[in-house]
């Protein structure tokens, strides 16, 4: 499988209408998408308009599964990049608060 990057700008007005995103997300690629593709991890995203926007790292046997995904999981899915690399500085920190 390849990974992507998947950037979806101001797709959500608040926390609770992106973790139903989230629910639908993981539903849709466990469920019904589980062979093409893979969420790996999310970044939200604090936009200017004051919605959430989110940068998602995904794997999928191609753009167009992880675009297919997004639609049936009723996501955006403005831009899907493929990542022709990783490089690790650091790993990514702990949120304030977790144990």
């Amino acid at each position: 499988m390849q990974t992507y990057v998947i950037l979806r700008r101001s797709g959500w007005k608040t926390p609770e209408d992106l973790e139903a995103a989230a629910t639908r997300s993981k539903q849709v690629g466990d469920e019904e998408m589980s062979d093409d593709v893979r969420w790996i991890r999310t970044y939200v995203l604090a936009e200017e308009s004051g919605e959430l926007g989110t940068v998602c790292i995904y794997q999928g046997t191609s753009a167009d599964a992880v675009r297919a995904h997004a639609q049936r999981a009723d996501l955006p899915a403005d831009e899907v990049i493929p990542v022709a690399d990783t490089v690790v500085v650091r790993p990514d920190p702990e949120p304030v608060g977790a144990s």
